[in-house]
């Protein structure tokens, strides 16, 4: 039927495509010993998205109804009309997509028994109220798959099924009125990788719940984290925050030509500042990937057809690259679309998002390796909250958690622990990147963007990285 509504889009469009997206999902959390959420989630149709002399339209169906998806395609050519005028320039050139995806699942989460899945998080959440300062427990549990058909009028027909899970931990501890949270592997939502069952339980909630509440508890007792100008090294969920919101969204090309500008903001990266603007020190090499095993940012075609490549985001300090869709990358020259084209289900419009956006490994050995090398600092893992402004230039984290480095040892815990900077000045002191033993998938999974909004899971990949001279202090 799509290839019926491409027919029939081809001959009052310049451009069209139609998505048939079918998504299960499921979600388990437990909470201080109880059952506390069951969902799951069902929903299909068919978004159509058209071109008419430089101007979009886009219209949505429930279902597989033909009626309703050639309703969705008028729709979609009412909006175009409808539009302001604007320049009809060509689209990136692409190979029309064909084939059939599918990632691969060792065990189908969908199949194993709810009371197992229930039974993971249970003793987990047992784990976690180890310590008797423990106040809440949280054990969650995610599943999702995406059935996705892709047309257009350029000839384009292609499949892919994408299954993503995996898990978290939370841990809220309170003496008084203080309150500490320490969670794993973060607490924005928990944790996913493409991939069966089995990526759930490779994240080992019930054996890492007990060192999880007593960092928690011992958060308490700790001392607020030093102020001042200092060595900073971010490990693991920290610094793919870090990633995704002082690079990741600073080189999507839509924010950069000011598409986003009355919604998630602009950039201070330049569309004509590839291959000049000094965005880190030579040791930062910063690459999209949407091809990269696990990544929640992988796919074989994004969603309007460019298959999924590797792009080169930042080269020895130097930008390199966009996140770009067909339109924005002919809007600078670019050869080809970045590939980064996604849309939040069925009734949303692709707009451009982060793939697996990461930091490329060094060869400063092991987490362990470079504290030795590091006479005084903070070290800083997994993240409490941020705030960046709308340009995607000065910052602030905090860290749930913080450690002293005094004399190449870790030291004491520290809590509350954030530090502040700007973009090219803080990626500019990077001075050390751990080894490829040390790399590995971080998720988010609640990147927000677009109007109306859209929700993406995307994945950062990182090994530790140090960084000199920068402001930390309690948060």
């Amino acid at each position: 039927m799509l290839r019926d509504l491409m027919e029939a889009a081809s001959t009052r469009a310049e451009y069209a495509d139609a998505r048939f997206v079918s998504t299960r999902s499921e979600r388990l959390d437990t909470r201080n010993g109880e059952v506390d959420r069951v969902e799951s989630d069902v929903s299909e149709g068919i978004g159509v998205r058209v071109r008419v002399g430089g101007a979009w339209g886009f219209a949505a169906c429930h279902g597989t109804e033909r009626a309703a998806a050639e309703a969705a395609l008028r729709r979609a050519l009412e909006v175009a009309a409808a539009q302001p005028a604007a320049p009809a320039t060509a689209l990136a050139p692409e190979p029309a997509a064909a084939g059939t995806y599918e990632v691969a699942v060792e065990r189908d989460p969908f199949e194993v028994a709810l009371e197992d899945k229930l039974g993971v998080l249970l003793d987990a959440d047992a784990g976690l109220r180890s310590e008797r300062e423990v106040a809440v427990s949280v054990a969650r549990f995610q599943a999702v798959r995406a059935e996705k058909l892709f047309a257009s009028t350029e000839g384009a027909l292609c499949e892919q099924l994408v299954t993503e899970c995996g898990g978290g931990l939370m841990a809220v501890a309170v003496d008084g009125d203080q309150t500490q949270t320490r969670s794993l592997p973060s607490w924005h939502a928990g944790h996913m990788e493409q991939g069966g069952y089995e990526r759930f339980l490779a994240v080992d909630l019930p054996g890492q719940a007990p060192r999880v509440a007593a960092e928690a508890a011992a958060l308490l007792r700790a001392p607020a984290c030093p102020s001042g100008r200092t060595t900073l090294i971010l490990a693991g969920d920290q610094l793919a925050s870090q990633l995704h919101e002082s690079i990741g969204h600073a080189v999507e090309l839509d924010r950069v030509l000011g598409f986003e500008a009355s919604y998630a903001g602009t950039s201070f990266v330049a569309a004509d500042a590839l291959g000049s603007l000094r965005y880190g020190s030579p040791l930062v090499n910063v690459t999209a990937d949407s091809t990269h095993p696990g990544g929640l940012g992988s796919y074989r075609w994004d969603d309007e057809g460019v298959e999924g490549h590797a792009t080169p985001i930042v080269r020895d300090g130097v930008l390199a690259g966009f996140l770009s869709s067909r339109e924005t990358a002919a809007a600078i020259g670019l050869e080809r679309s970045g590939g980064c084209m996604r849309a939040d289900g069925f009734a949303r419009q692709p707009i451009v998002r982060m793939t697996n956006v990461s930091l490329d490994p060094g060869d400063a050995g092991t987490l362990d390796e470079l504290i030795a090398a590091t006479e005084r600092g903070v070290l800083i893992d997994t993240n409490r909250s941020w705030s960046i402004d709308h340009r995607r230039l000065h910052f602030q984290f905090e860290g749930e958690t913080g450690w002293e480095i005094v004399d190449g040892k870790l030291g004491r815990l520290v809590r509350n622990p954030g530090y502040a900077g700007t973009t090219p000045e803080f990626w500019a002191s990077c001075d050390a990147i751990c080894s490829d033993s040390e790399w590995r998938l971080y998720s988010v999974l609640d990147c927000g963007k677009g109007e109306p909004g859209q929700t993406m899971h995307v994945s950062h990949g990182s090994a530790p990285a140090r960084f000199r001279d920068v402001e930390v202090g309690a948060a």
